[in-house]
């Protein structure tokens, strides 16, 4: 795990020390090594750094940038199959200095071209410069598990696994996007391919930026796309076959993730995904699995006694720790230095202090993120099924005339409704899944944080599109089912830019390097191909996870309802943190931003301080941005 920046400048106008500037501000991604490659033409100046964290091969020999012939190479993540690549290439004729995956990257590469990104089970970012062919490079992992930022201005290209790099060069420039900050409050992150600045995107996942160096032509392709994988024919196979392969898959992935010349440990909710993940590694070995969690005292968010029961029937070696409002308010203002752009996932706190707990221990740690996406877990698909199923029955024109009407009435403007949990959120998004035109549509306004209705009156400036989603949706074929849709769809853009990035962030903060073994593409490639009767059967999510699990743990100790990673900030913020509130949310500093509708922001921060439980979460948001802004503006 590492940190990779650089630039392709046509200008001309960079120099190695601006290079040195970007890579080593990443020092907490790679603590121990640093490497630059610098070199200038008529034509150009071209730079890559690296800096490292030893998880294999821990020599010198592992060093990066690495060459081989007309090849140099920087590269984030692990390619965990790079053994097997390595046999096959040896059997070509190539020979090996080291035993890291960089080198089996670089010369599988030379052997087969870009086509070899095809043969990498992985997570990675890679910056490729290709001198024969006068090609520069830059590939992000399939499923997007490592960051990749890129820019095109004034004729440079800059890249960064994260955007606090950028900063660090003298001709970036950061003009904010409006439409970004529309789409951060509604969903509480910045959905690739946007970035919170203008001409600065995130590389999407599964895609190769390629840059011709003769003629500046600048290309991005898609090499794979989770959604091809969903329009895959289904499988004609029985419950027991679609069990068998899953299980092995899941257990074959678990097991490439422990690969490593450091220790490993894992991530322990208590859920099913983690605990599946703990159950598959610690049956097959006698020494223990360190496992790792985060608890808190407050009621209806405390996961740790099930993890510790699970981890002390496992037989793991358990850690816990309980997170406080102090802890949150050390971790708080460091927060927009970790993101470097607009995040508000409050679980970011606990993802932290975990991380920073396992490093105590370990050099890695397995994570079961994507296990909701792959299987069917999450609350909000059932509420979408179950308002989609009852608003479609009623007629087109109905359903329009009735979600046009609610709009005409200010919720806040209701009688003894307007002040009950959640009551504005609820009633907006009613008159929004009353105009749904599918699933898709009724999945986003189930889900999202802040309604299209909220955006508007927050923000002075417009948005041009609020339907982060829906534009997705043509492109899953009709023979989807309602439930393989929203999959898809979750897997595409809020997994990948709100779970990813904050795993990721909070991960590397510590020198961590967080491993997703649910993520491997040979399980989503099975799972978007079964029928989704195994996944949701008889009203119950995450079937087939579960009946996986139960060969392991017992039913009894498991079967609960879904808790997920939530954050008592509705507690903390009444008493304890208040004064995030009112410093950052003031009317001096709103006015002089000039991005929000102050009286809007004032009379939100104001209604919650005096007691209303309905608007933390979208006040949490504008906090972030707050102190974002603070801190990069």
């Amino acid at each position: 795990m590492c940190g990779i920046a650089g630039f392709v400048d046509f200008s001309k106008r960079s120099e190695e020390h601006i290079l040195k500037q970007m890579t080593d501000i990443l020092h907490h991604r790679g603590p121990d090594d640093s490497g630059y490659h610098f070199e200038g033409s008529d034509d150009l100046q071209l730079g890559l750094g690296h800096r490292r964290l030893s998880i294999l091969d821990l020599s010198a020999h592992g060093h990066q940038p690495m060459d081989f012939e007309e090849v140099v190479i920087v590269y984030n993540g692990e390619v965990y199959n790079f053994a097997e690549i390595r046999v096959e290439l040896e059997r070509y004729g190539y020979c090996f200095n080291s035993h890291s995956d960089t080198e089996v990257i670089l010369k599988a590469y030379h052997k087969w071209g870009i086509d070899a990104i095809h043969r990498f089970n992985g997570m990675f970012a890679i910056a490729l410069y290709d001198k024969s062919q006068a090609k520069f490079y830059l590939i992000r992992d399939r499923a997007g598990v490592k960051p990749l930022f890129w820019s095109y201005q004034n004729d440079q290209v800059l890249f960064a696994s994260e955007l606090k790099s950028l900063h660090q060069h003298p001709d970036f420039i950061k003009e904010i996007n409006h439409d970004a900050v529309a789409k951060f409050l509604q969903l509480q992150y910045i959905p690739e391919p946007y970035s919170i600045f203008k001409q600065c995107y995130k590389l999407r996942a599964g895609h190769i930026l390629e840059i011709d160096l003769k003629s500046h032509h600048i290309e991005e392709k898609q090499y794979w796309d989770v959604i091809d994988c969903y329009n895959k024919p289904k499988l004609d196979i029985s419950e027991t076959e679609a069990l068998h392969e899953s299980e092995r898959v899941l257990k074959e992935a678990c097991e490439l993730r422990m690969v490593s010349d450091v220790p490993v440990g894992i991530f322990l909710s208590g859920g099913y995904d983690s605990s599946t993940v703990a159950a598959l590694l610690q049956q097959e070995r006698t020494d223990k699995i360190k496992t790792f969690t985060i608890g808190f005292h407050e009621n209806g968010f405390d996961e740790a006694p099930y993890a510790k029961e699970v981890a002390s029937y496992l037989g793991t070696d358990h850690y816990e720790y309980y997170c406080t409002h102090q802890d949150a308010s050390e971790i708080i203002p460091k927060l927009s230095m970790l993101y470097d752009e607009p995040f508000s996932d409050a679980s970011a706190i606990p993802t932290t202090l975990v991380s920073q707990l396992a490093r105590q221990e370990v050099t890695v740690s397995l994570s079961a993120d994507g296990g909701d996406e792959l299987f069917f877990g999450y609350d909000k698909y059932e509420r979408a099924l179950k308002y989609y199923k009852r608003f479609s029955k009623l007629p087109t024109f109905l359903k329009k005339q009735a979600g046009s009407f609610l709009e005409l009435f200010d919720p806040q403007s209701i009688p003894y409704l307007k002040d009950t949990y959640n009551f504005t959120t609820r009633y907006n998004k009613l008159g929004n899944m009353l105009k749904s035109k599918d699933i898709i549509e009724t999945l986003q306004y189930t889900a999202e944080y802040c309604t299209v209705h909220s955006v508007e009156k927050l923000l002075k400036y417009r948005s041009l599109d609020l339907k982060t989603n829906y534009a997705l949706n043509y492109l899953i074929e009709e023979e989807n089912d309602l439930i393989n849709r929203m999959l898809a769809i979750d897997y595409k853009t809020y997994m990948v830019d709100d779970v990813l990035v904050k795993v990721d962030r909070a991960t590397m903060s510590a020198s961590l390097e967080g491993r997703e073994p649910l993520l491997d593409f040979r399980l989503i490639e099975f799972l978007a191909t079964i029928p989704s009767e195994y996944k949701y059967k008889n009203g119950v999510k995450k079937y087939l996870l579960k009946e996986i699990t139960h060969k392991y743990i017992p039913k009894s100790m498991m079967d609960r309802p879904k808790m997920g990673f939530g954050v008592p900030i509705q507690e903390w913020f009444k008493e304890e943190l208040k004064e995030y509130f009112l410093h950052y949310l003031d009317v001096t500093r709103l006015e002089k931003e000039d991005i929000f509708n102050t009286q809007e922001v004032i009379r939100l921060r104001d209604r919650y301080l005096s007691g209303e439980k309905d608007n933390v979460d979208l006040l949490w948001s504008i906090l972030m941005f707050e102190m974002w802004y603070e801190k990069w503006m």
